[in-house]
């Protein structure tokens, strides 16, 4: 089978690059730094399906992002999830916070609507990605 992103991750995400085993998206709320990480593997929809070396690789990832999340000055906390509850593709989240966000100190899923990147904070949130 070929990979193929979920609808709602296309619809939510940026394309921002493909790393050894995840596609890297960057999910358009200019609120919050946010990566979300999909293994490219064909009908993983939990952590535990993957084979050992790609949930090492995996957390590598999660590693590499978050580390990149944390170069940015706003960058407190990192929230890592995978959820799935409403997109069972394998993927998760790792969301910069700060004691000043919206959502601080709960969750950001579902607490309200996105704000979407204007081009200038969209190109900076991709060119992150893409130079780490």
């Amino acid at each position: 089978m070929t990979f193929a992103l979920h609808p709602r991750l296309e619809a939510d995400a940026h394309f921002a690059a493909d790393w050894q085993l995840c596609r890297v998206l960057v999910m358009n709320d200019a609120r919050y730094p946010w990566l979300v990480l999909v293994p490219r593997r064909d009908e993983a929809t939990e952590v535990i399906q993957l084979e050992a070396p790609d949930r090492t690789q995996l957390m590598e990832e999660i590693t590499r992002a978050g580390r990149l999340l944390q170069t940015l000055p706003e960058v407190a906390k990192l929230n890592i999830g995978a959820l799935g509850n409403l997109v069972p593709q394998l993927h998760v989240h790792v969301v910069g916070r700060h004691p000043g966000d919206p959502a601080w100190p709960g969750p950001v899923w579902g607490h309200s609507p996105a704000v979407p990147y204007d081009a200038d904070a969209l190109a900076g949130m991709l060119g992150l990605v893409r130079a780490g």
